[in-house]
């Protein structure tokens, strides 16, 4: 697979004009822990939260389908993949969401 940047290969122009390119967000928390196998270190015993519940960090066989679907047909870069940018692969690139 060969891979061709964000702007894939040139074919989607950049105005510079509008740089710097910043995303914000306004009142916007997150509750997060570090992955720990076969679950994450933080996940409730009390499955008090539809976010500690396995079905909110596992996808479904139908899931895993469609996401590879949606993969081959609209993914056209991956900042994982691309080495001659990324010279070390971040971390949340060693996570394979189809685990």
């Amino acid at each position: 697979m060969q891979i061709i940047g964000p702007t894939r290969g040139g074919l989607e122009k950049i105005n510079w004009k509008n740089a710097p390119f910043v995303a914000s967000y306004n009142k916007f928390t997150i509750d997060a822990c570090t992955w720990k196998n076969p679950y994450p270190a933080c996940v409730s015993t009390t499955t008090q939260h539809w976010w500690d519940q396995y079905n909110a960090w596992h996808l479904s066989s139908k899931q895993k389908i469609d996401y590879a679907w949606v993969r081959r047909n609209f993914v056209v870069y991956n900042y994982c993949q691309d080495t001659l940018r990324n010279r070390y692969k971040p971390q949340e690139c060693w996570l394979n969401p189809l685990d």
